[in-house]
């Protein structure tokens, strides 16, 4: 009677695993697993992850399942949503002082999106006052071209013609 009050439905079950087939989440979550396994190997001396790290993995895999952002979630030092208890929050903090480092050497390129997507702003919160009721539509390419220029340090100025919906890169 017990295992079957604390096992979840099949459905529920595949509808976590859909939204972490999402690419942004599931590269976020293959970062967590990557830094648990650079901080076990190191603190624990296993080469699996041990009981404590494998229980996070899973904790932060719900975590990211349950996210109110979907698939435009931001890191999490930038959400404005904090839904990992603070047990947890302070042992992911030290995975991720000890891990986030040695990533560069391990992990590059998961390092590398890691650090791009850190720089990529938090959309608004869901259900907030002005916020968009669904994030499933894609971004403009205009909005999409102005954050790149923005990010490789390019000044962005409007067009001079108003109705023109286009940009004007002013250099770096």
């Amino acid at each position: 009677m017990e295992s079957s009050s604390t096992s979840k439905p099949p459905a529920a079950h595949n509808r976590l695993a859909q939204r972490l087939a999402a690419p942004r989440l599931k590269r976020e979550l293959d970062t967590v697993a990557a830094m648990l396994g650079i901080y076990c190997r190191d603190h624990h001396a296993s080469a699996a992850p041990c009981d404590d790290c494998a229980a996070l993995l899973d904790y932060a895999r719900k975590r990211l399942a349950g996210c109110t952002y979907g698939p435009h979630k931001p890191t999490c030092v930038n959400c404005p949503i904090h839904c990992y208890a603070a047990r947890q929050r302070e042992a992911m903090r030290t995975v991720m002082r000890y891990a986030g480092p040695r990533m560069l050497w391990r992990h590059p390129w998961l390092a590398l999106r890691h650090l791009i997507d850190g720089r990529r702003p938090a959309p608004p919160r869901p259900g907030a006052k002005g916020s968009v009721a669904s994030h499933s539509e894609p971004p403009d390419p205009l909005e999409r071209q102005l954050a790149v220029a923005m990010l490789a340090g390019w000044r962005v100025k409007p067009a001079r013609n108003p109705s023109v919906k286009a940009l004007t890169l002013a250099g770096r």
